[in-house]
């Protein structure tokens, strides 16, 4: 999950929710700059975090708070080939691509055990097996799979609430066509992209976000049930040309 310190407790966003944020920017790319299979790759990007599951496990910091996934230090092998199977079942194209996710964010760990490595092994070889038989070049691949990055990264930003002040950019990513994009809080509120990917002028995302009044937690039980319980808004934010 992803946890921010709020003036009254934490913030809480889903991890699923994000995902779900980060498709739901994908939805307003330029038909003209769209990768191939854009209606599959939106479906992997949405359920690209389908492996976070914050009611099981230990989603506890040692001071007992919520904890935010970058605090997390242990890598769960089993999770992750969980997931990579699991996404088979909506076809190669999104397997491929949460494969290719699962390298990204793994491939630095190398060498912490032989377990990891044997599963990042296992990744390249099913990438390369899933792009022969799409008729596919691993440049089309890296393409679609920049398209996610972008995306993902897009909505992480914003679920973190890292936009600069001052009307400041950041950047964030290089897109599929290779050029580097920033985002921008407008002084008016509005944020915007430059270049300018989407199709629309102007238009509205969102997400929703759950509200922990209490700072300490005793359980991961404590804590699942005043998930459960807690207010939730929903965050928006207008993007414009």
């Amino acid at each position: 999950m992803i946890v921010n310190l709020h003036e009254l407790g934490w913030e809480v966003i889903y991890h699923r929710a994000h995902a779900l944020l980060a498709a739901e920017i994908a939805g307003h790319w330029d038909p003209k700059l769209r990768p191939q299979r854009w209606l599959q790759t939106i479906a992997a990007i949405s359920h690209h975090d389908d492996l976070e599951k914050e009611w099981e496990g230990n989603h506890l910091t040692e001071a007992g708070g919520p904890l935010d996934f970058t605090l997390t230090k242990e890598t769960d092998v089993g999770k992750l080939w969980e997931l990579a199977q699991n996404s088979r079942y909506r076809g190669r194209w999104v397997a491929m691509l949460i494969s290719m996710h699962l390298s990204f964010l793994c491939e630095g760990k190398r060498g912490e055990s032989p377990e990891l490595d044997n599963f990042l092994d296992e990744q390249l070889q099913h990438q390369e097996q899933w792009r022969k038989e799409l008729n596919i070049t691993k440049d089309e691949a890296a393409q679609a799979y920049a398209f996610f990055q972008w995306c993902d990264r897009l909505s992480l930003i914003l679920c973190n609430h890292v936009l600069p002040a001052d009307a400041r950019a950041l950047e964030i990513a290089c897109g599929p066509d290779g050029n580097r994009y920033d985002v921008i809080e407008r002084r008016d509120g509005n944020v915007t992209v430059k270049p300018w990917p989407f199709l629309e002028e102007q238009f509205t995302v969102n997400v929703e976000a759950c509200y922990l009044h209490q700072l300490k937690f005793d359980s991961n039980a404590e804590l699942s049930q005043a998930l459960q319980t807690a207010p939730i808004k929903t965050l928006e934010w207008t993007f414009a040309h």
